[in-house]
Formats: C-alpha cells, sequence, structure tokens
C-alpha cells in the first residue's frame, strides 16, 4: 500500500507530469522544513488538458507561500500570540503556519481546509516537524471557542473578503498575513508590520507580491501582545 508522501507524488505527477516533492527547509523559518513542489518542476508550455487539470485542481498546497513564511516566522519571534491557547489556521495549504504555531506552544492548533489534499500535506508536514494538529475540512463545523484565527494568503480571490468580518465573529483575535490586497481597509483589522518575503519554490514573483503586510483585529485590548516584529 503505498504512504501518504507516496500518494501526493502519484497525484501531483497525474496532474503536471514530471513535476515531483521535494522536503525542503525555509529560507526565513529555517526551523520547519515541509514537503514542496520540488524547484525543477516542468515550466514549459503545458498542454490544453494538463492545463485544465491544474486549473481543476489548485496545488496551493504544494508551495510555502510569502505570506505563510512571514506569519509562521511572526508566530515564532512572538510565541504569546498563541502559547497555551486554541487556535485555528484557515486555508492552511501546506500547514506551515499551523506548524509553526503549534512549535511557538499553543494548546491546541486546528488546520483547516476545504482541500482534502492539503490536509493531507499538512499532516505530512505536521509529522516532519513533530508537532501534532488537529484537521478539519469545514470551519464551521469545527466546535467550541477559538482564542485565535491565523490566515495567511487567503485573499487573493476577492470574493473571499467576507471571510475577515466571520473571523472576528468567531475569535476574540485575528492575525492577516496577506501580499494581494493594498488598499486593505476593513476595521477594525490594523497593520501590525511589513516584510519582504518569498514563495517557495521561488515563483520569480514581482516586489508587490513579495510585500506581506500583517493585520491584527484584536477585541481583548492587548493588540499588543506580541509585539510587532
Amino acid at each position: 500500500m503505498p504512504t501518504l508522501p507516496e500518494k501526493l507524488q502519484a497525484t501531483l505527477g497525474a496532474i503536471i507530469p514530471g513535476a515531483r516533492l521535494q522536503t525542503m527547509t525555509l529560507p526565513d523559518v529555517p526551523e520547519l522544513e515541509l514537503l514542496l513542489l520540488s524547484p525543477d518542476y516542468p515550466q514549459g508550455s503545458l498542454s490544453e488538458a494538463q492545463m485544465q487539470r491544474v486549473m481543476n485542481n489548485p496545488l496551493y498546497w504544494v508551495f510555502c507561500w510569502a505570506s505563510g513564511q512571514v506569519l509562521a516566522r511572526y508566530l515564532l519571534d512572538n510565541p504569546a500570540w498563541v502559547r497555551g491557547r486554541r487556535v485555528l489556521d484557515f486555508g492552511c495549504g501546506s500547514g506551515v503556519v499551523a506548524i509553526a504555531a503549534a512549535l511557538a506552544g499553543a494548546q491546541e492548533v486546528i488546520a483547516c481546509d476545504i482541500d482534502p489534499l492539503a490536509l493531507e500535506a499538512t499532516g505530512i508536514n505536521a509529522g516532519l516537524n513533530k508537532v501534532s494538529l488537529s484537521l478539519s475540512d469545514d470551519y464551521f463545523s469545527v466546535p467550541g471557542e477559538l482564542d485565535v484565527i491565523i490566515v495567511a494568503d487567503v485573499l487573493y480571490d476577492r470574493e473571499n473578503l467576507p471571510w475577515l468580518q466571520r473571523f472576528t465573529e468567531r475569535a476574540p483575535q485575528v492575525l492577516v498575513a496577506d501580499s494581494r490586497v493594498k488598499d486593505f481597509n476593513f476595521p477594525p483589522y490594523t497593520l501590525l508590520g511589513q516584510h519582504d518575503s518569498c514563495t517557495l519554490p521561488d515563483l520569480d514573483e514581482s516586489a508587490e507580491f513579495r510585500d506581506v503586510r500583517l493585520y491584527v483585529a484584536d477585541s481583548t485590548g492587548y493588540s499588543g501582545i506580541g509585539g510587532a516584529s
């Protein structure tokens, strides 16, 4: 019976022939390693059928996006945000931010994503980093109270913006990392910091998308709990 990494590799190869997964250490977060798309992935022209498979199966989990690196780094440098607390990582992708929260001392981290492959990858990556995560494919079915919601790089589609309000209705503190929305004006969120990073493997993105902003919504009155880095 194939192992989970083998199943993910087979799935990736069926969508992008010749692509493979590789365990990589993150340049901005060397404490973590993730199973990601190898930098030597095929970058030539895809056939129409291959392009359609990519469109139908967005492989967000094979990348560690710049916003994920920044938020993971921030949590490890400012663990008071999550230490001893119940945390939900929305749109976990590769699991990088959820894993960082667990390493920073969270009591429980729920990694949430609608993509079953992302959840499988997150589970594998949690094992690589020797942390335990809870996995969920439905934000609304997660029971109980949450202390903090952490979110990285899910605002690439403006149809996702209503989630910003849903987060504040569910948790007293929300941390958002984003490099896509440059006209971000969504009270009660305020700018917490600004950082330069890149996606891994490097997509050679423009400086615009390497510019990651951190935002916080905090109804506790202690928005300086972690301090800005």
